[in-house]
Formats: C-alpha cells, sequence, structure tokens
C-alpha cells in the first residue's frame, strides 16, 4: 500500500515537471498521461528500498511500543523468528525489483524516450495551419496553402536559423517525412534563394530539406537506462569513452545490485529493532538509529557505485555487499 501510494504521488510530481512539454507541444492528454505512465516502472525500482525499510520500521516499531515483542520474546521466540516476516517481504520486493530493474525498466525507458521524441519532434507534432504562417522552431518558418494529411501544396519555407546565411524556398508541393536523421520536409517543382556572402538562385524538381527540430539530446542521444540489459553487459568491455563505461557500470551496479538493498535495508531495521527491544528500555532511540543506518548504507552504495571505473570495482562492490548482508544476518541471528 506504502508502495503505490509513494509512486501515485512520484507519477504525480513527474506530470507537474512535464506540464511545459504539453503545453509547448500541443500535445494530446492522452498521449501525455500515457508518456508519463512509461515513468512508473522506473519510479518504482527507485522507491522500493525506501519502501520496504519505511514499513518494516513502522511495523515493528509499533509492535515494540505495545511490548507484542517482548511477549514473544518471553515465550521463548528468538530476534531470527521475529525477523522473518520481514526478510520474507524484502525477498519477495528484492525478486519483483530485480525482474523491473533488468526486463521491465529499460523497454519501458527505451518507449518513453522514443515516444517523447516523437511527441516533440516527430509527425505527431507538426500541425501546419493552412494559408498562415507556422512558425517550426526559432527562425524556420513555413507558409502552406493546402495541408492534406502530411501532403502540403504551394509551400514557402523561410530558413533564417544561421545569421550568416538565410534560405527562402518556394515549391508547388510538399510532404513531411520523418527520417532516421529526423524530420524532413520533401519539396518538388520549386525554387531556392541563399542569402549569405554571395546571392545563390536555382531551381529544383525534388529537393530534400532536413528540417532539424530536435534537441541536443534527440533520439539518438546514449542513455543507459533505455539500453537492453544483454547488450548493456557487453558494452562494458567495448564503450567508446571512459564516461560512457562509468555510466555503465553505474546502471549495472543499480540494476545486479540495487535489489540487494532491500535485503540489506530489511535486515538492518529488524537487527537494531529487535536488539534493542531486549534491552526493555522504556525509551529507545533504535528508529532514529536505524534511520541512521539507512542512510549511511544508501549513501554509501550509491556514491560508491557512481565511483566504479572497471570491472573489478564492479565485483568488489558487490562482494562488499554481499559481505555486509552476511554480518547484518550473522548479528540478527545471534544469540
Amino acid at each position: 500500500m506504502l508502495l503505490l501510494v509513494l509512486t501515485g504521488l512520484a507519477w504525480m510530481l513527474q506530470i507537474m515537471s512535464m506540464m511545459k512539454f504539453l503545453l509547448n507541444y500541443g500535445v494530446e492528454l492522452t498521449s501525455f498521461l500515457g508518456l508519463t505512465i512509461l515513468m512508473v516502472p522506473f519510479i518504482m525500482s527507485i522507491i522500493i528500498p525506501f519502501v520496504t525499510f519505511i514499513a518494516i520500521i513502522f511495523v515493528y516499531n509499533k509492535m515494540i511500543s505495545d511490548n507484542e515483542i517482548t511477549v514473544m520474546t518471553a515465550s521463548g521466540l528468538s530476534p531470527r523468528q521475529l525477523a522473518r516476516p520481514a526478510l520474507t517481504l524484502a525477498l519477495i520486493l528484492t525478486v519483483l525489483h530485480f525482474i523491473l530493474n533488468v526486463w521491465i525498466v529499460p523497454q519501458t525507458q527505451a518507449l518513453f524516450y522514443s515516444t517523447q521524441w516523437n511527441l516533440r519532434y516527430g509527425l505527431a507534432h507538426m500541425k501546419i495551419q493552412e494559408s498562415a504562417f507556422t512558425q517550426i522552431t526559432d527562425g524556420l518558418v513555413v507558409y502552406v496553402e493546402k495541408v492534406s494529411g502530411h501532403d502540403l501544396s504551394q509551400v514557402m519555407l523561410s530558413d533564417m536559423r544561421d545569421n550568416d546565411s538565410t534560405i527562402t524556398i518556394f515549391a508547388e508541393k510538399g510532404k513531411l517525412v520523418s527520417t532516421e536523421r529526423g524530420l524532413s520536409l520533401v519539396m518538388n517543382n520549386g525554387s531556392l534563394q541563399a542569402n549569405g556572402e554571395t546571392l545563390t538562385t536555382g531551381t529544383f524538381d525534388t529537393f530534400d530539406m532536413d528540417l532539424n527540430v530536435s534537441d541536443k539530446e534527440g533520439g539518438d542521444s546514449f542513455r543507459v537506462r533505455r539500453v537492453p540489459t544483454g547488450l548493456l553487459v557487453r558494452s562494458v568491455l567495448d564503450a567508446p569513452s571512459e564516461k560512457q563505461h562509468k555510466m555503465v557500470l553505474a546502471e549495472l551496479c543499480s540494476r545486479f545490485l540495487g535489489p540487494i538493498m532491500n535485503l540489506i535495508l530489511a535486515a538492518l531495521c529488524a537487527t537494531i529493532l529487535l536488539r534493542s527491544s531486549l534491552l526493555r528500555r522504556r525509551t529507545s532511540f533504535a528508529p532514529a538509529v536505524a534511520v541512521a543506518a539507512m542512510a549511511v548504507v544508501m549513501s554509501s552504495f550509491m556514491s560508491l557505485s557512481n565511483m566504479i571505473g572497471s570491472v573489478t570495482g564492479f565485483l568488489a562492490l558487490a562482494f562488499g555487499i554481499c559481505v555486509l548482508l552476511g554480518i547484518i544476518l550473522y548479528a540478527l541471528c545471534k544469540k
């Protein structure tokens, strides 16, 4: 229930942060909501460890304050037996987290970025009005007498994006085409005038103009979150730059080692709360200590993940996480 509530809140914040996208690009509301929903699996993959910790600390602290843990301990239950429900929950969420990280998140992120790019710069975005000047982007204006789908008639295009070289094109017909390099306008039977250092004029039968309306982070930019896991593992050895190599290693840490943090946080919280409950003090600082320990563990994991620069470092971090989990479980099960 906590996972659903926090995911919903984070999704609403995502909607608010992308509201400019809805207003500036004239995207339909249904398409916009469908785009933001694609972020939900990624949001869940981030908050699952924190949800696990919050749920466990809330339930066990309530049981300690109601003396239920004391009664169960007096009846012969050990801390290991008392912590079993928390560890079971953490194990289930670890499996869910692993499935999200390895399969679902990369697919939904790839779909998110491709859909976002198409809504911004694809054919769905280009809504050219008849008998009116339409500004496609800064410095690029087109006038069309008649529009039929993506087919245009009597086209005038003015390209003033480069102040040193302005281009004016007149064509009888045109067609908007989506290509691998972006959005293009293919024009037929027209004339061209380029005004730079010299004035150039000419006529053409067919002229293909790349509108180049995408931003610096267009559809082909490297984003590790949308790379399939198998391809990401193979790209560790052949990353084109050191920066991308670190990005790949950090993403691998997040996908493969991040889910283990559910078990670590659950075991850490249960150990601190249950061991402190045996002291039978009326006032306990165990919840505050557990929160502080959680903050240290998570911040350390995130920092070390971003600092790794080699496969050896990745393996060392994985070994350290397994050792930490073993130490916490030993402290929990120790009589």
